[in-house]
């Protein structure tokens, strides 16, 4: 999957745009409507993926712990670049991933950020 199809992703599937916050057009935040972060396309330097070159599209996107864990290290996944690499991963946007993997990833999370339904309180009616 290619930069450019993941935004067209996100916003076909999720209705999202991408934020342009940083005064870089090379790093666009994909913000859920509560207003977390569930993904963060830019360039990074392909070292980050262990490869040497120029820099590379990719996009970080949330995970559960046990998530990050297992894939950092899979081809074209890597511990997330300039995040929290215990709860996020950087992805490859140059192909070398399946477009359906790409997609699990960024459903998976934006799932993350959704807000959860309160429980209603002990004693209160429903």
């Amino acid at each position: 999957m290619t930069r450019q199809k993941l935004l067209e992703f996100v916003a076909e599937q999720y209705g999202v745009k991408p934020e342009y916050i940083f005064d870089d057009p090379d790093l666009a935040v994909l913000r859920h409507p509560c207003g977390k972060w569930f993904g963060i396309a830019m360039h990074v330097p392909s070292s980050a993926f262990g490869l040497n070159g120029d820099k590379i599209d990719a996009v970080n996107v949330k995970c559960r712990p046990e998530m990050a864990e297992v894939m950092a290290g899979s081809a074209g996944i890597a511990p997330a670049y300039h995040m929290n690499k215990r709860h996020w991963l950087s992805v490859m946007l140059d192909g070398s991933l399946p477009d359906d993997q790409v997609k699990f990833l960024i459903d998976n999370s934006y799932c993350a950020v959704t807000p959860r339904a309160k429980k209603a309180k002990a004693g209160r009616g429903v």
